[in-house]
């Protein structure tokens, strides 16, 4: 029996535990720690970062466009970006244009000419260059508010089953890849006389199979993943085309092209690689293999790479590769533990040379990942605030925290292993061991030498060197150390078929029985269970790590929120209380208007007016007026007529002010039929 476990150095015994877990302990804090440098802007999930008009704007006169702005690229059908009027009915042209200057991703659509007031609503849905479907609603008005028909989104794009079946699908691949790539580079890294074993061959095939099937599927769910949403618009054809001539469907062509180029390459592993049995030839298809094998597992990656978060945002050519080297670590590491974990159940024989093997296999993965993770939690993060404030944020400190826990229960199958190490010394320096182990060896012999014994068919020797014995020749005893066996020893009336028979029984009798024996070895056991939770581990990590590629990023996340609220949100401002004295020239036409505006932003606003005489005393006027002219853009005037709340006090509620800068204000009174007068001052808004 030999040792087997998934660890991270080359030694079981000579170190302390604590000592051999340390350096990736360290690797993995570093990752945590140095996550959150400052660093410049960068994006992945496309994010609508202003527009014009503002949502919640109230425009004098209607607008001639409606012009959006991304913050990244974003791919735009004919009717990605949809103006609809109060009663439901477009009002713009269709057909966005791209308006974008000096790299701002910015999208212009047309209006109808003579739109009239009220409240519209613009509803858009995009693709980002990281192929994610991204969409979005707002409002604004024209003259005034208005009640509409139409209902805002509650949700994002996508949603429904085909939301699910891609999700899915895309959950499906990464682990497809996994088993592909993982469970080949065990076989020619760590154990090559594995890709001789049935469990091993199933589970990488296994592998390949998922990839390929979750691959068509999400080529055919591409479209209305990113369109309709109608699970019926996946044998569209000419919804297939259009996702054929985009990047997220070239990437999935490529991949299926290199699938098919893998399936040549297992049929040389798993067949002509099993039968070579000359050494320099066996070497050299190694080497063949390695390298056709490492082409296509990096080819593989780049497919993800090319189509996803690493393709966009801040310094691509950098995060391209990282990506990839990133996922072929994961591959190697969790594709291996799952061919281990197969060895280790289903062949038995699994040599301590492989395990050691897959040792140093698993600790330059848990090196690289530890690199390649800490770029991209900059990258993707980039502040303690979207670590702990958003979605994406919060599943990098899971991800980071499995991580953790697989290293410790790592640990644990490395203490197990020194205890099958050193036990496994000690059984074959047993004399009772040896001797069993001589007696399958001979047992074995028998079997062989049983058909030499009877002449073969032809009644000769096999080898050609000498004549068979005699039937009548004394048939060789088997001894009978196995009270279990139930079969007495070889009598001088035997057969020789009748001992090859026999031999066959002990030997398949004393393998049985070694295996019984190592199925009851607590440390065997203990290995086999810490293993379990390590795959078991591995596979929620592999499920967080997906579920990353489809989340939003921390940073994109915090800027685009930021960008919303500066649209979207009044500046913050304070009331303001203006004097005005005026004079109608009348009899009693002289006094003071005390006017306060509050909050005196963008939106709406409430406005108190108290008119007073030269002595203090309320003054009661027939009527007052106001007006508000944005001369800067040419907006106004705004007419506003407040009511009469009590002696001398005029009030106006929710009076909305489309827009901040210096407005200016003129205030009508009338102190009689005949006299009246207007005064002007300036107030700043927002």
């Amino acid at each position: 029996m030999t040792a087997t476990a998934p660890l991270f150095g080359p030694s079981p015994t000579r170190r302390r535990p604590f000592a051999a877990a340390a350096p990736v302990l360290a690797l993995v804090g570093l990752l945590l720690g140095l996550v959150l440098g400052g660093a410049v802007p960068a994006s992945a999930h496309a994010a609508l970062t202003g527009s014009d008009p503002k949502d919640g704007a109230v425009v004098a006169t209607a607008p001639k466009e409606v012009t959006l702005s991304f913050s990244e690229s974003v791919a735009l059908a004919d009717d990605s970006i949809r103006v609809l009027d109060p009663s439901g009915t477009r009002a713009d042209s269709g057909d966005p244009q791209d308006v974008g200057t000096s790299g701002a991703v910015r999208y212009r659509v047309a209006l109808h000419a003579g739109l009239p007031d009220g409240t519209y609503t613009v509803a858009w849905q995009a693709v980002s260059a990281d192929s994610h479907p991204v969409s979005g609603a707002f409002t604004f008005s024209v003259g005034a508010p208005s009640t509409t028909t139409v209902a805002l989104p509650t949700h994002g794009a996508g949603g429904g089953p085909v939301d699910t079946l891609y999700g899915i699908a895309r959950y499906a691949a990464y682990a497809g890849f996994m088993l592909l790539a993982g469970g080949a580079a065990f076989v020619l890294a760590c154990w090559r006389p594995g890709a001789a074993a049935r469990p091993l061959q199933r589970l990488v095939m296994l592998g390949w199979t998922t990839l390929t099937v979750a691959t068509l599927a999400m080529l055919l769910l591409r479209s209305p993943y990113t369109g309709s949403g109608k699970l019926g618009d996946a044998f569209d054809l000419a919804g297939l085309q259009a996702v054929l001539d985009t990047k997220p469907g070239a990437a999935l062509v490529s991949r299926l092209l290199l699938l098919g180029a893998s399936a040549l390459f297992l049929a040389v592993l798993f067949g002509t690689y099993t039968r070579r049995e000359d050494e320099t030839e066996k070497k050299d298809l190694t080497f063949g293999l390695a390298l056709g094998g490492g082409v296509l597992a990096v080819g593989i990656t780049g497919t993800w790479a090319l189509a996803e978060h690493a393709s966009t945002g801040i310094q691509p050519g950098v995060a391209m590769p990282v990506d990839m080297a990133h996922l072929l670590a994961v591959a190697a590491w969790f594709g291996g533990l799952a061919a281990l974990l197969v060895a280790l159940y289903r062949t038995p024989e699994l040599p301590a040379s492989a395990v050691r093997r897959f040792s140093r296999v698993a600790f330059g993965s848990v090196v690289v990942l530890a690199a390649t993770g800490l770029y991209q939690s900059w990258r993707q993060v980039g502040s303690w605030s979207a670590l702990t404030g958003t979605s994406y944020g919060r599943l990098l400190l899971v991800k980071v925290a499995l991580v953790v826990v697989l290293v410790g229960v790592a640990w644990i199958s490395r203490r197990w292993t020194g205890r099958l190490t050193e036990t496994d010394t000690a059984r074959t320096a047993d004399p009772s061991v040896a001797a069993d182990q001589s007696i399958a060896a001979d047992a074995s012999d028998a079997v062989v030498a049983g058909p030499v014994a009877a002449g073969g068919p032809a009644g000769t020797a096999t080898t050609g060197t000498a004549p068979a014995p005699a039937p009548s020749a004394p048939p060789v005893p088997v001894p009978d150390s196995d009270s279990d066996s139930g079969s007495a020893p070889a009598s001088a009336s035997q057969t020789p078929e009748r001992v090859a028979q026999l031999a066959r029984q002990r030997a398949a009798l004393t393998a049985t029985r070694r295996k019984r024996d190592r199925e009851a070895d607590p440390d065997r056991s203990g290995l086999r269970r810490s293993v379990l939770v390590e795959t078991g581990i591995a596979v929620v990590l592999l499920a967080v790590t997906t579920v990353l590629t489809s989340t939003e990023p921390g940073r994109t996340e915090e800027e685009a929120a930021r960008s919303n609220a500066s649209a979207g949100a009044p500046a913050v401002a304070e009331p303001v209380s203006l004097s005005l004295p005026f004079d109608t020239g009348g009899q009693n036409g002289r006094g003071t208007v005390q006017l306060q505006i509050d909050p005196a932003a963008t939106g709406a606003n409430d406005i108190h007016l108290w008119l007073e005489s030269p002595g203090g005393r309320s003054m009661d006027v027939p009527e007052v007026k106001l007006a508000f002219t944005l001369e800067a853009k040419n907006l106004g005037p705004l007419p506003v007529v407040p009511d009469r709340l009590a002696e001398a006090h005029w009030t106006t509620s929710g009076f909305r002010i489309p827009m901040s800068g210096t407005w200016k204000l003129d205030v009508t009174v009338r102190t009689s039929d005949f006299d009246q007068t207007t005064v002007s001052k300036n107030v700043k808004i927002g």
